[in-house]
């Protein structure tokens, strides 16, 4: 994998083979950072990586100027590359070695984006519980969004507050946001 923009773009990065990911493939990285750019201003925001595998989507974050990443994730060797990779690039990312839904159950840290990862295979309800969870504990900043990655296979469109999708060859990425009822009037 590579950093595709900022401080660090084109910089290499090799994940043991060992670890249990699945990294966002460079094209999809690209084209959702090219929609995330017209939304934020990276030095401005805060990130929280669900199932952050090797850190690739923080590394992206943290090489556009994000200072505020956190990365959650339950594999030990996931958290301990990261914590590497982070220190020798001198990234501003803070990891917590946790089960994801347990963490999000107890933590009251917002972020105005997270993003979540999740593998594949994961059942529609297991799908549904990020969103549920990171809504129902306020867990998004003010204009704050959701983007879980799925396959194209997997429809989260009848999930509360979805609002799109964009698929990238295989990868699909959903943005969920909190619905104002204001507009609706």
């Amino acid at each position: 994998m590579r950093i595709v923009s900022g401080k660090f773009k084109g910089r290499r990065i090799t994940a043991p083979k060992k670890l249990p990911v699945r990294p966002t493939t460079d094209m999809a990285k690209e084209a959702l950072f090219n929609i995330l750019n017209n939304l934020y201003y990276f030095n401005n925001i805060s990130v929280l990586d669900l199932f952050a595998g090797t850190g690739n989507i923080s590394y992206e974050f943290a090489s556009r100027g994000t200072t505020q990443i956190t990365c959650v994730d339950q594999d030990y060797g996931c958290i301990k590359f990261i914590n590497e990779t982070a220190r020798s690039f001198e990234m501003p990312i803070q990891t917590i070695k946790s089960e994801v839904f347990k963490f999000l159950e107890k933590t009251t840290q917002k972020a105005t984006i997270v993003f979540a990862d999740p593998p594949y295979d994961f059942s529609i309800e297991d799908f549904t519980k990020i969103p549920e969870i990171v809504f129902k504990n306020n867990l998004l900043e003010k204009n704050g969004i959701l983007i879980v990655e799925h396959s194209k296979h997997t429809d989260l469109s009848q999930i509360d507050n979805y609002n799109y999708s964009k698929s990238y060859g295989g990868n699909m990425f959903s943005f969920f946001e909190i619905k104002n009822n204001d507009e609706e009037e």
